[in-house]
């Protein structure tokens, strides 16, 4: 199920818990069970603590330096500026072998070494074919830039043992904590 923003029974009570702190997400109030749902991440502290934690960033999606005014590359650009290790995974632009001075990967399971989060720059409904290379890849965190939702992917990645952040830009939840 894709979920769009603005809804409201099910979803507006899940969205009343997130604003009372709680890691209460729509799945919960429609009383499905399962531990996985810990990994789904809506409360401030966990998101604060994964921008501070998370130090490596796969940016799945990111757009390149002739498309710096879109957000796939400026949130990127800022968190490299932040001191964060970007690494960038373009789903276009073939011929395109560096962004931000940085080598490009194709697949997130291809970057060496560890990853912290993957920020996800794919519109929702394409974010299944993307969910073999995240699995592959094991991130620490999924993040769903804002206005990207799907349950299911975010539920797949959950079970896996993937905290999962829905909804949310990066950029300003940084930018939100160096000020708190």
């Amino acid at each position: 199920m894709l979920r769009l923003r603005g809804g409201t029974g099910d979803a507006a009570r899940a969205e009343a818990a997130n604003e009372r702190g709680g890691r209460r997400g729509v799945s919960q109030v429609q009383g499905q069970s399962g531990d996985w749902r810990d990994n789904l991440v809506t409360s401030r502290n966990g998101i604060d603590q994964l921008v501070r934690e998370c130090r490596r960033i796969a940016v799945l999606g990111i757009k390149t330096e002739a498309q710096s005014g879109q957000p796939a590359f400026y949130v990127a650009a800022y968190m490299a500026r932040a001191g964060y290790d970007v690494l960038p995974v373009p789903v276009y632009y073939p011929e395109v072998t560096t962004i931000l001075g940085r080598p490009v990967y194709r697949r997130v399971a291809d970057v060496p070494g560890p990853v912290d989060m993957v920020d996800v720059f794919r519109r929702s409904a394409d974010i299944p074919p993307h969910l073999p290379d995240l699995l592959a890849a094991r991130p620490r965190a999924v993040w769903f830039q804002l206005g990207i939702i799907n349950d299911e992917a975010a539920e797949t990645l959950c079970r896996a043992g993937i905290q999962v952040v829905q909804d949310r830009c990066l950029l300003v939840e940084h930018q939100r904590l160096g000020r708190s």
